[in-house]
């Protein structure tokens, strides 16, 4: 099997794909919307908001904080989540940048 070849892009390109690729599954996207709506940290119960197992959440979380969307701070023996602002404000500007392309071909292309 071939390997990836990310090299072959710019950081920009990668950088969008990985962010494309954090939102590609519905739980990331859960999480995201739960974080957002308490606007606080959460320590425990996203297995009860969003429904999956423990491990299952937890691979979840840990996508989303490799990609600094989130960040964690260790309490007691759990680990609290929260949106990571600065990065969450910058990942914005990236996808917003590049959602916002028009498309400048004639009318008549397909």
């Amino acid at each position: 099997m071939g390997l990836a070849k990310t090299e072959m892009f710019t950081d920009k390109q990668n950088e969008i794909s990985l962010f494309a690729k954090v939102f590609g599954h519905p739980a990331r996207v859960a999480i995201l919307q739960h974080l957002f709506k308490i606007n606080s940290c959460v320590c425990g119960d996203l297995v009860n908001e969003i429904g999956l197992a423990q491990p299952t959440i937890s691979q979840h979380l840990k996508e989303l904080k490799h990609l600094g969307l989130i960040k964690g701070n260790v309490e007691g023996t759990s680990v609290c989540y929260c949106i990571h602002k600065e990065n969450w404000i910058a990942m914005k500007a990236i996808m917003i940048e590049f959602l916002n392309q028009d498309i400048t071909t004639k009318e008549n292309c397909c």
